[in-house]
């Protein structure tokens, strides 16, 4: 009788083999397959940096913006306050040369009585004209002439009459002369001013339409020079007699 050797019989155990019938040879395929898989991945991974990227520069911009905008408004600044200043030194001047200017006034009104007066002679006149072309390149401007209009702006009346030749107020007489510097007035001149007598527009008027209107008027004197004569004549009995 023979021994059956175990493993071989008919009943002997088969070796586990793996669902579907795969052999060793196909297991190698399988393991690969994720590595296959990890192949669409990588894409994915490089648009979110470039996401990423995007939105750090969209911020840089942002910022870039806000930089030059805080530039520009501090250059605005800065330019409004040079001119300004340029401004404010313009004015400083001004004010110092005419508070200057206005301690001379009276020194300048001597000069032109003494001018007036025929006393501007010898060293005096030279110094009194230095004086004048000095305060001349300073800006200061004398005005005030007889016979124009009277401006208040400009003029100080000390003086009022009425005037049958003018026919609006009008400087009859400087009484002290007047300075500005540029279009600042300095001291505004000191006048006698005249108007326009009340009513001799009207009586003028109404004299011209008179005349206008009364034509035979000339006649009428002389009928009346002749009327005088007859009784001068009658008076004296020389036409009566004859």
């Amino acid at each position: 009788m023979t021994e059956e050797t175990p493993g071989f019989g008919e009943n002997a155990e088969q070796p586990d083999v793996p669902s579907g019938g795969a052999t060793p040879d196909d297991k190698a395929p399988q393991a690969e397959g994720p590595s296959t898989e990890e192949g669409p991945a990588a894409p994915a991974g490089d648009a979110n940096q470039v996401a990423g990227l995007t939105a750090q520069l969209d911020q840089v911009r942002t910022a870039l913006n806000e930089r030059t905008a805080d530039l520009q408004r501090l250059q605005a600044e800065y330019q409004n306050y040079r001119r300004r200043v340029e401004r404010d030194k313009v004015t400083v001047k001004e004010i110092a040369a005419a508070n200057l200017l206005t301690e001379l006034l009276p020194t300048l009104d001597d000069v032109g009585r003494a001018r007036e007066h025929g006393e501007l002679l010898g060293g005096f006149k030279s110094v009194a004209e230095a004086l004048e072309t000095v305060v001349a390149k300073m800006g200061l401007q004398q005005f005030g002439k007889e016979g124009e209009p009277f401006d208040p702006t400009i003029h100080e009346a000390l003086m009022h009459s009425y005037a049958p030749d003018v026919t609006e107020t009008t400087c009859v007489a400087i009484l002290q002369p007047g300075y500005r510097i540029g279009e600042r007035v300095v001291r505004p001149a000191r006048v006698a001013v005249a108007e326009p007598q009340p009513g001799a527009q009207t009586v003028k008027a109404e004299g011209s339409e008179g005349s206008e209107g009364n034509e035979p008027a000339p006649a009428k004197a002389d009928g009346k020079a002749e009327g005088a004569d007859g009784a001068q004549d009658k008076e004296s009995g020389g036409p009566d007699e004859g």
